[in-house]
């Protein structure tokens, strides 16, 4: 299903202007902050063009040629808003690492001038008047907001049988690396996205692995920070005890600069009252020998599910040794067995709550869930050709958030992942962090029976699932290659220890520089 999309009319109208630039023509492939911010300074590029640049790079790769179909919307004010950030720059005003840099956001986000519709043609309308916090943060640090990107249709919690980076309102995403390949999770417009060069970072949003799954992916690096360091108000909720936006880049120190524009206290927003407090410049936090003398566990109970996975593991831990980290393994984290039906209880019974409140105090037209499930059926053959609606059925059936099955679920994961889980690790063996696989490389899509995420052990969760639940950071980070798919290694740790991960993914960044840009493979042949 390809949609007609309402801002190809702004992007074609937009080709003409792009070629009277070039004066300031620029190759914005893999080009990152700091080169972009230097460029800039020295007067040899300017937001203008450099907003240009990607809107003719979207048109080219993501709506044309292998055509990713990643991007949801674009925003129809983005070279106004570029033309005034350069204004400020040229009177002298830099407000900051992000000033003039276009970023995308996923499509569960809310911003002015664009549709807020977690990918659902029900929702197609729901034009917010004010941006989420989020947003306000980093249109103030001189951020231009590119646009949204496509994403799994309410971050893939509509059904159990869903093909990860579809939706009604945007079609089906493909990862940038072999297009008949998936790009995994709700993220997944802005993995590919990011991974494609179509601008210089992206917003993703996780619940469990939302942000990670499509980083790995996609040769990303993803930050699944802690719960609460950044407003979640304005983002179409699946559960606020583990929901959490974050950055997504193709280097640590741009996922880094992201983190640092978007942290920060909100009042609508009680889970942040501490984000101030915690607040770092992460960017100068990072040491090109972030690995020396760090103490890093490995969680092999993680490992064991993926070949290639494992591969990846075994050559990350030689990298680790060989930057003078301190590895311990195996390091035993309790409780990786255990977590799976509560969280999944969890989600249900928040989803119907939260998602809820966000509609009342929203645009969108169907207020309650019960209305969603009712338009979903009345449009069954726009949005439900490939699968239905199960989990909206069963979060309907829930309860309200003060009964007991909940209480008692929401209890025991916050007990067994973070104090029993991940910190009691940490402390046995006074760990600095822990490391484990990301995931395997990309399935292929199949819109029929969905996602082939490859696990091992049944009772285990993904990677993603113990940070989630104990609302810990967590960063996935390019760790090479196989069979031309980006595969990854993930570090995570306890609560507001960013700066730590950072520096270790950062040394271990410096010491392998695993990334390649993706090529745009049709397919794998054997």
């Amino acid at each position: 299903m390809r949609p007609i999309l309402p801002f190809l009319t702004f992007l074609l109208a937009s080709l003409p202007a792009l070629a009277a630039q070039p004066k300031q023509a620029f190759d914005v492939s893999e080009a990152g902050v700091s080169e972009l911010q230097a460029r800039m300074r020295d007067g040899k590029l300017d937001s203008q063009a450099l907003t240009r640049a990607y809107l003719q790079r979207i048109a080219r790769i993501d709506r044309a040629g292998p055509r990713l179909n990643s991007i949801i919307e674009l925003n129809p004010d983005a070279l106004k808003e570029a033309a005034a950030l350069d204004r400020e720059r040229r009177a002298g005003h830099v407000r900051g690492p992000l000033h003039g840099i276009p970023i995308l956001l996923k499509d569960n986000i809310d911003a002015v001038g664009m549709a807020n519709s977690a990918g659902s043609l029900a929702l197609a309308d729901n034009r917010p008047s004010t941006d989420a916090p989020l947003v306000a943060k980093l249109r103030a640090a001189g951020a231009v907001i590119l646009g949204k990107t496509n994403l799994s249709e309410w971050a893939n919690f509509r059904s159990a049988h869903a093909s990860s980076g579809w939706s009604g309102r945007g079609g089906q995403t493909r990862n940038p690396y072999v297009l008949d390949r998936n790009p995994c999770g709700s993220s997944a417009g802005t993995g590919s996205a990011i991974a494609a060069s179509l601008a210089t970072v992206g917003i993703g949003t996780e619940t469990d692995g939302s942000i990670l799954c499509p980083a790995s992916m996609a040769g990303l690096v993803g930050i699944k920070p802690t719960l609460g360091l950044m407003s979640r108000t304005g983002i179409i909720p699946i559960a606020h005890s583990q929901d959490t936006a974050g950055p997504m880049a193709r280097s640590v120190a741009d996922a880094a600069a992201l983190l640092g524009a978007m942290a920060g206290s909100d009042p609508r927003d009680a889970a942040t009252k501490e984000a101030d407090a915690h607040r770092h410049d992460y960017v100068a936090g990072l040491h090109a020998d972030g690995l020396k003398g760090k103490r890093i566990g490995v969680v092999r109970k993680l490992a064991g599910m993926e070949p290639n996975a494992d591969h990846a593991l075994e050559a990350a831990i030689a990298t680790l040794r060989a930057q003078g980290a301190i590895v311990i393994d195996p390091v035993d984290v309790a409780n990786l067995d255990t977590l799976g039906e509560a969280e999944m209880t969890i989600m249900l019974y928040e989803f119907k709550h939260d998602l809820t409140a966000y509609l009342r105090d929203s645009n969108a037209k169907p207020k309650t869930l019960a209305a969603l499930i009712d338009w979903n059926n009345a449009h069954a053959k726009q949005e439900m050709p490939w699968f239905g609606q199960d989990l909206f059925e069963k979060a309907n059936a829930a309860g309200g958030l003060d009964d007991r099955k909940y209480l008692d679920a929401l209890a025991k994961a916050k007990r067994l992942s973070g104090p029993e889980g991940i910190d009691a690790a940490l402390v046995k063996h006074h760990l600095d962090a822990l490391i484990a696989p990301s995931w395997g490389p990309a399935f292929p899509t199949d819109p029929v029976l969905g996602d082939h995420i490859v696990s091992g052990d049944p009772t285990i969760g993904g990677v993603s699932q113990l940070p989630a639940m104990a609302g810990y950071p967590s960063v996935t980070v390019p760790a090479g290659f196989t069979h031309g798919l980006p595969v990854g290694v993930m570090f995570l740790g306890t609560a507001w220890s960013e700066p730590v991960l950072l520096d270790i993914a950062y040394g271990y960044e410096q010491a392998t520089h695993a990334r390649k840009a993706p090529t745009f493979i049709p397919t794998i042949v054997p």
